[in-house]
């Protein structure tokens, strides 16, 4: 529950997406359904019940009636409806001549309506209850006496039946709203607590994400599927940093057994080209081995940076860096090669854009992005870099007016070693845009790669900072 103006509340939009409250609607709806149909059909049946039983009594004294007309006569028959009518009860008499006009019994008028014989019928009428003159419902029959013109009516008082069909009538909605209403509430405070503790490992989630790896899904005393998924997860995460440190110490171990052989190797080859004669014959094989070096050096640090990257290894020196900065360091140390292949190389001015990151990354992936603009646009070409703020976040974008890429081959040039078929007689390893993707990532932002019109335009769109830790210049 959230505490909000000192009161305490269960209710959230969030609520409404939840499974948890999906199901309780559906079940909801059912039982309301299924009650209202029960309840429906307990109210028609003791209808039923009700009708066919003061309709058996109205028969009985019907054929009494009649049979006492039948072997006594007309006389007879108006004296047992005054002394019927003069008991009270439920009763109701009426015989009228052939005009509706009343001869005995304890109704004033012939009901409006009443002109079938034989069939059941209900109507109003009105009757003095403790001195006061109210009206009722009454459920009756009526017959023509053959030969005397006459009519007769019996009925009996249904008030109380009418007040329990009001009752059910009444009671039905607002049993199936106060029904739904508390299953509503019931369903909102469950869903509620799944969300409490999907939150939960949702927050954890997101630490480990941030590189937070001993973070721990709390586990409570319940027992429940989400203790029991706390547990599953908590073993996931254990294995999961086992892996990463064992990843870490192959890493370091890579690094220092094949990084300072390497290194070695190219001393010794540079010591043996300083004291070669230019002009002797394998001088072009030492100058061809240093150059393999330097390249087979270089994709062994691009490959250390991209796992580093994807291990969140960096993660521990990420602070407060201001992007612009970065990109003009990177843009005054590209400038010189841009500008002896006769390529115009121009940064959009920007204000102080700070985000958290780590410096080093940042600009390996911004100078990753620069290279390869620069590899492939023609001399006459322009290259712009930009950094901006958008809804989308902050971008920091490279825009060339080279060949491009094909949209079919741009998710796949992000895969390491990958190199398309016009790229294959330039030098590199293919590892530099899966570079800036895998620090983008570690980041928590998204590399582009679209189309400039003509050229390249990739972009790392970066999260917006929280208004606490952004910082803008006029």
């Amino acid at each position: 529950m959230e505490r909000q103006g000192g009161i305490w509340r269960i209710w959230s939009p969030r609520i409404l997406r939840t499974q948890a409250f999906r199901i309780v609607l559906i079940y909801l709806f059912v039982f309301a359904v299924s009650a209202t149909i029960l309840v429906g059909f307990t109210y028609w049946n003791t209808v039923r019940a009700l009708n066919t039983q003061t309709d058996q009594t109205i028969r009985a004294e019907t054929a009494g009636l009649i049979e006492q007309y039948q072997r006594f006569g007309f006389r007879a028959l108006d004296d047992a409806i005054i002394g019927r009518s003069m008991r009270g009860g439920q009763g109701l008499y009426l015989l009228a001549d052939g005009m509706g006009r009343p001869v005995a019994g304890n109704l004033a008028e012939w009901p409006r309506g009443v002109v079938r014989d034989g069939a059941f019928i209900e109507f109003d009428y009105q009757r003095y209850v403790q001195g006061e003159l109210v009206s009722r419902r009454a459920r009756g029959q009526s017959f023509l006496l053959v030969g005397d013109n006459f009519r007769l009516l019996v009925a009996r008082d249904v008030y109380e039946h009418q007040l329990t069909r009001k009752l059910f009538t009444t009671a039905l909605p607002w049993s199936v709203g106060l029904m739904l209403l508390f299953g509503l509430i019931g369903g909102a405070y469950l869903s509620r607590n799944f969300l409490r503790r999907l939150d939960t490992i949702n927050r954890t989630s997101a630490d480990i994400i941030a590189g937070k790896l001993t973070r721990r899904v709390p586990v409570g005393e319940a027992g429940d599927e989400f203790d029991a998924l706390a547990e599953n997860l908590n073993r996931m995460l254990d294995r999961i940093e086992r892996l990463m440190k064992g990843m870490r110490e192959v890493v370091d171990s890579v690094a220092h057994d094949l990084r300072t052989p390497l290194n070695r190797l190219r001393n010794r080859l540079e010591e043996l080209q300083h004291h070669t004669d230019p002009d002797a014959p394998f001088a072009a094989d030492i100058d061809g081995a240093i150059a393999e070096t330097d390249r087979l050096i270089a994709t062994f640090n691009a490959l250390l940076l991209i796992a580093e990257a994807d291990a969140g290894v960096a993660r521990g020196s990420m602070n407060q860096i201001d992007l612009a900065a970065v990109v003009d360091d990177v843009a005054e140390l590209y400038a010189p090669l841009a500008e002896e292949k006769d390529i115009a190389l121009t940064v959009a001015p920007s204000g102080v854009t700070m985000i958290e990151g780590n410096r080093t990354l940042i600009g390996q992936a911004l100078a990753n992005l620069i290279d390869n603009a620069i590899k492939y646009t023609s001399a006459g070409g322009h290259i712009a870099v930009s950094l901006g703020e958008t809804p989308a976040g902050i971008v920091l974008s490279v825009a060339d007016n080279g060949p491009g890429i094909p949209p079919a081959d741009r998710e796949r040039v992000l895969q390491r070693f990958v190199r398309l078929e016009k790229s294959r007689n330039s030098p590199g390893t293919g590892l530099g845009l899966s570079l800036v993707d895998a620090v983008a990532r570690m980041h928590e932002a998204k590399l582009k790669l679209d189309d400039n019109a003509p050229g390249l335009k990739a972009s790392i769109v970066f999260p917006r900072p929280p208004p606490h830790k952004e910082k803008r210049s006029e």
